[in-house]
């Protein structure tokens, strides 16, 4: 017997949850991450959260539609907006905010999209990324289509497209791995290993001792990071979209780390998941383990994160007046734009709900 091909998974951690950092601060600085750059990632991460706090209380008191918040999943969010360039095109799904919010998506545009107003999926500045996606892995497949386009116009463009562990088990995410593979796309593929896939835990989704090992069976590599680590996150983040970037084909990153939140607000997590685990996840989440780390280096003070925490409160609230005070859509608009012309049968239904109006 020969073996004929062996493969491995990287697994990479530069700030371990108790805030130490595993490689020198001339390494940090070979990657432009300093005391500057950490600040700002706490802040896009601070604002996200902020974000999800103040969307799930406007669920709970009416003023919004179902909400799956992102909490505990910052780091790796924040990381793909600031390695992004802004010609690439990014691909959510639906716990995404952070990546948006950098790209250029306002906080009341995702309001509206909740809210269950299209006009959320009509952003103003990254007009080319895709909104929001709620159907499991489906925006794999849609990514390939982006990736393609790239290839074929000869362009150095990356589609960056993130998925939950639980679309790993789909079809589509398959599917999507095998036509990267293929026609050697610039792609990057993010799975974010939250743990569970609303109440079915990572063990009872896949025998598959990595997520990151199913990219193997497409034709490229994948590796792991620490999903809350900040550092880690971005580091390999460029290098697989610079790569992408420079021709060399399709790469998969699984980032691990844990839902904080309910799967969304129609959810109870309580009723699956042990008390025990969300509290030791709750020790190695992404925000207070950076907090510390600025902290102890001095690269910023207590009164510097307050104020960072009282900006994003502002900022936030200001979008929810802004979306609280958009004036509704008249009820026609559920017929305006799914055809380029109405078709007859729709403006009959647009006539008889006009009648009944009147």
């Amino acid at each position: 017997m020969t073996t004929i091909a062996e493969f491995s998974v990287q697994y990479s951690q530069f700030l371990d949850s108790k805030s130490t950092l595993k490689i020198t601060e001339e390494q940090l600085a070979s990657h432009g991450i300093n005391a500057d750059t950490l600040l700002i990632f706490y802040k896009h991460m601070l604002l996200s959260r902020t974000f999800d706090t103040k969307a799930i209380a406007l669920q709970r008191t009416g003023r919004l539609g179902t909400y799956p918040a992102c909490i505990g999943q910052e780091a790796i969010s924040t990381a793909i907006g600031l390695t992004m360039r802004s010609e690439d095109v990014f691909i959510p799904y639906y716990r995404d905010v952070s990546t948006l919010l950098i790209r250029g998506t306002k906080m009341e545009e995702l309001l509206l999209y909740w809210g269950g107003d299209e006009r959320g999926m009509d952003y103003s500045v990254n007009r080319e990324d895709f909104p929001l996606n709620v159907p499991i892995a489906s925006q794999c497949l849609h990514s390939i289509g982006v990736a393609y386009a790239f290839k074929l116009r000869q362009q150095p463009r990356v589609a960056v497209v993130v998925c939950g562990d639980g679309a790993t088990s789909e079809g589509d995410f398959y599917e999507a791995l095998n036509a990267a593979g293929v026609w050697q796309l610039p792609i990057v593929f993010v799975v974010i290993n939250n743990q569970w896939a609303i109440s079915v835990p990572r063990d009872k989704q896949s025998r598959c001792e990595t997520l990151a090992q199913k990219a193997i069976a497409g034709g490229f590599s994948g590796e792991q990071v620490d999903g809350n680590d900040c550092i880690a996150t971005q580091i390999q983040l460029e290098k697989a979209i610079a790569s992408a970037r420079a021709g060399n084909g399709p790469h998969l990153i699984e980032a691990i780390t844990y839902r904080l939140s309910d799967h969304t607000t129609a959810d109870d997590a309580n009723r699956y998941r042990p008390i025990q685990e969300l509290e030791q996840a709750q020790a190695r989440e992404p925000i207070q383990r950076l907090a510390n780390f600025l902290l102890e280096r001095k690269y910023a003070s207590e009164s510097q994160l307050k104020e960072v925490q009282t900006q994003c409160t502002q900022a936030v609230e200001e979008s929810v007046q802004r979306y609280l005070d958009m004036p509704p859509q008249p009820t026609s608009a559920m017929f305006e734009y799914m055809y380029q012309e109405m078709p007859e049968q729709l403006q009959q239904q647009l006539s008889q709900l006009s009648s009944h109006r009147e």
